[in-house]
């Protein structure tokens, strides 16, 4: 028999997109009242990685973003119940297709190599070699590909083709990473193959994800009495039962217990953080060199202790040298870059994505946003983002790794980068710079065996299941919001017995249209 809605709490542990989401579910499709949901998130602010901070007179700052397209069908049914930042008439989806629709990308300017736009800059460069081993992957079983790792996998001329520059700073992949990682993503984008070159059929926010997403989410789920507690930290999570069926009985906040939890209750647990032990910088201090507090890993490692059932968090969080990038957001007081940057892209602000410095030492790229990117973003000022893909090697023109560079000697590797003389190099003049070091970015990535994902509802889970970037959602992508939604929404689904199955995951590689479109890609190189 189920329980009456009454008797049932929702204890979310995390406030990242996965949390916020799986409240949002609760309410709107299982019909649970927003003061039996409460979020418990160890940050003072919510959204997790979907964030967004700053203002004009000390610089803004985003640590990153994730990317969108028309098949995320867990994230665009969600937002689609949501109002908009500005239009409470319009969801968050009709806004971003209306808004994709206006500004339509497709970069002019995606290479940029000595100072120049790359003459090659579309073209693919793969010789019959690597386009043959890309299809080898496609056609591997993923069971095959257990803890191989990229450059495993493909010769040493693949890496030098513009297809891996393109790809690699589009989706953060590097040579260490999983290569079953790696396949999912050629077959959950392979619709995007023929807009690839140009980054053409991804979708963007009005501003930045915080404001545009997590900002709107958040105050709907207020209006609907949801409970929602920043700075409350979950430490550890008091299990009983044996393996063949455990329950949590209870919470420990800020390492006192304080939360009792019932059978009758339910628990959704977001494992692991990409952002966790981020440090930020300023125009003249860089990030501090080590890991700041991390949370979400030190609960799943004691979760997970003795319990394989719930992954192995090590294989995710345990090299950070070869998870981590840094970012920066630059707030600058006029227009002349952005109006250079228009001249040399042959791209209007906001409609051409990411320009990669191919022989960049850091594999430096940066993103020229829609202005305002912040809603209370003054008409005289101008933001723009940027990261390094290696920012562990040294830079080109600033002689130290990214990763231990202020936000000034960023902007003099730009500047060199882009071969800017002395005139031109004054509009960075006042700048507000925000680098940051991320030691988690791209953990999710790393190679990995059956298991060390642990699936959403573990075997003899009783009242609890998981969420976020690091449970396994079969032929999903992690670093995809898209991820974060469809693991909320099944864990609200196996747990509350009201709310059918998310959608199935678009497989559009199954397409002969699309298959043969993709091919004609890669063979044309």
């Amino acid at each position: 028999m189920r329980q009456p809605l009454g008797d049932t709490r929702y204890f979310l542990v995390g406030g990242g997109i996965a949390g916020l989401s799986a409240a949002a579910f609760l309410v709107r499709d299982a019909g649970v009242s927003g003061p039996s949901i409460r979020v418990l998130e160890s940050a003072s602010t919510l959204g997790g990685s979907l964030d967004g901070a700053g203002d004009p007179d000390s610089g803004y700052l985003t640590r990153g973003g994730r990317m969108f397209e028309e098949h995320f069908v867990c994230t665009l049914n969600l937002f689609g119940s949501i109002p908009s930042f500005d239009d409470p008439g319009t969801s968050i989806t009709e806004d971003i297709l209306a808004f994709n629709r206006a500004t339509p990308g497709s970069s002019r300017c995606r290479l940029v190599r000595g100072g120049k736009k790359a003459p090659d800059r579309d073209r693919l460069r793969l010789g019959w070699r690597e386009t043959g081993d890309l299809n080898l992957l496609l056609l591997t079983p993923e069971r095959r590909l257990e803890s191989r790792r990229i450059d495993h996998w493909f010769r040493p001329a693949f890496f030098e083709t513009n297809f891996w520059t393109m790809w690699s700073t589009m989706f953060a992949f590097q040579p260490w990473h999983s290569a079953a990682e790696l396949r999912r993503y050629l077959h959950r984008f392979i619709h995007l193959f023929p807009g690839f070159k140009r980054i053409e059929g991804v979708l963007r926010t009005r501003y930045n994800q915080y404001d545009s997403l997590v900002v709107p989410l958040r105050n709907w789920l207020v209006e609907k009495g949801v409970v929602l507690e920043t700075d409350s930290t979950v430490t550890d999570v008091e299990l009983e039962g044996e393996a063949e069926r455990r329950h949590v009985r209870g919470l420990v906040l800020d390492g006192e217990r304080v939360v009792e939890v019932g059978r009758d209750d339910r628990v959704l647990i977001t494992l692991g953080s990409m952002t966790d032990g981020s440090q930020i910088g300023s125009a003249t201090a860089s990030p501090d060199p080590e890991p700041g507090a991390t949370p979400a890993w030190t609960l799943w490692r004691k979760l997970a202790a003795g319990r394989s059932e719930f992954g192995r968090p090590e294989v995710f969080c345990g090299d950070t040298q070869r998870s981590a990038w840094s970012s920066f957001t630059a707030t600058l007081d006029g227009p002349d870059f952005f109006d250079f940057m228009e001249e040399f892209t042959g791209n209007r602000t906001g409609t051409g994505g990411l320009v990669t410095f191919d022989d960049s030492g850091w594999r430096l790229s940066i993103v020229m946003f829609h202005q305002p990117h912040f809603p209370d973003q003054p008409g005289d000022r101008f933001v723009f983002w940027g990261y390094g893909l290696r920012g562990d090697r040294n830079g080109d023109f600033v002689r130290k790794p990214m990763w231990r560079a202020t936000g000034q000697e960023i902007l003099q590797e730009l500047a060199g980068q882009l071969r800017l003389g002395e005139t031109e190099r004054a509009w960075f003049e006042g700048a507000k710079v925000r680098p940051v070091w991320m030691p988690f970015i791209t953990s999710q990535f790393l190679p990995r065996e059956a298991g060390d994902r642990p699936p959403v509802r573990p075997e003899g889970a009783g009242n609890f299941a998981f969420m976020g970037q690091f449970c396994e959602m079969p032929r999903d992508c992690v670093f995809t919001v898209e991820y974060s939604v469809r693991s909320a929404w099944t864990a609200v689904h196996k747990l509350s017995g009201r709310v059918p199955a998310p959608p199935p995951v678009r497989r559009t590689d199954r397409d002969p249209m699309v298959l043969l479109r993709a091919a004609g890609v890669l063979l044309r190189g």
